[in-house]
């Protein structure tokens, strides 16, 4: 029993199952946008498809990324004791568990509808891509993004099987805050990434260039917020959720110096974090108090 457990522990550092409080808020908005709509109705059956999609989803994204980077994880002195390297998860393991992963996401997604199905391997080939996109271009952090992005737009049409404005804005938002703090995140790895020929903006531009590319995409995240709510007839709660959220972006940019990046992961993990349960919590809340 206790190697099963610490298995099942080695599995989730593996795929830093913590950071799922990125994508998932936004997908439980999508799917709240959506089964608030006029003809729609919450379905447990759905909400349990949707969720294990996500997860399905995100270990497989994980678990290649971490397979994909094994070889550069190991020459760098922040990510050499990661599973890989450090032993605790073969390579062949952790591909396994991937290919396992991506199987259950497009089996799960068949059983919610025709276009989910359909979308599956698209959706699978972006949030793959990324972990090999640091090869070839530093605009790689978008990659990243766009994956992510895919959640509030991806439950939406997981409920309706049909596209809407309001959750691709929200999507739009997801897309450019971790785009932006992905960037706040790559700053540790600057140097490594130039001396390896991996890319990205910090090793493209240099730590004060990329910290104000990331200031300026998450301004345009501060900035999409407003038609999410004015287009979803967002009400106080709406509001008072964007506030925490802009907040939060704001102070991020605050703690994170080019010459000082001691708070990067406090920055990255606990801020977006919190950022992203607290705007959930209160634009679902206000989603469903206003259609009462």
């Amino acid at each position: 029993m206790n190697s099963v457990i610490r298995s099942v522990k080695n599995y989730l550092a593996l795929v830093k199952f913590s950071h799922t409080v990125f994508a998932m808020p936004f997908a439980l908005i999508g799917f709240s946008v959506a089964v608030l709509a006029d003809g729609y109705s919450f379905s447990i059956r759905l909400f349990l498809l949707v969720i294990l999609c996500m997860v399905f989803a995100r270990n497989a994204a994980m678990g290649f990324n971490r397979y994909a980077d094994r070889k550069f994880d190991a020459m760098n002195p922040r990510t050499k004791q990661r599973e890989i390297p450090g032993g605790t998860i073969s390579s062949r393991a952790a591909l396994l568990f991937v290919l396992i992963n991506a199987a259950l996401f497009i089996t799960t997604a068949g059983f919610i509808n025709k276009l989910t199905l359909f979308l599956s391997p698209v959706a699978l080939i972006i949030i793959l891509g990324y972990s090999l996109t640091k090869r070839f271009t530093a605009l790689c952090h978008f990659i990243l993004g766009l994956g992510l992005s895919l959640a509030p737009a991806g439950a939406y049409i997981s409920v309706t099987g049909s596209f809407a404005v309001v959750p691709l804005i929200y999507s739009a938002i997801v897309l450019t805050w971790v785009s932006g703090f992905d960037i706040i995140y790559a700053l540790q790895d600057d140097e490594f990434d130039s001396e390896n020929k991996l890319y990205s903006l910090p090793s493209a531009t240099g730590r004060k260039k990329a910290l104000i590319i990331s200031s300026a995409v998450h301004a345009l995240t501060i900035l999409l917020v407003v038609p999410a709510g004015c287009l979803g007839e967002g009400g106080v709660l709406f509001w008072a959720g964007a506030l925490i959220f802009v907040a939060l972006l704001v102070y991020q940019h605050k703690i994170v110096k080019h010459d000082d990046l001691s708070r990067v992961n406090i920055a990255f993990g606990t801020t977006n974090g919190v950022a992203s349960i607290f705007f959930a919590l209160f634009v679902i809340l206000d989603l469903w108090i206003g259609k009462s």
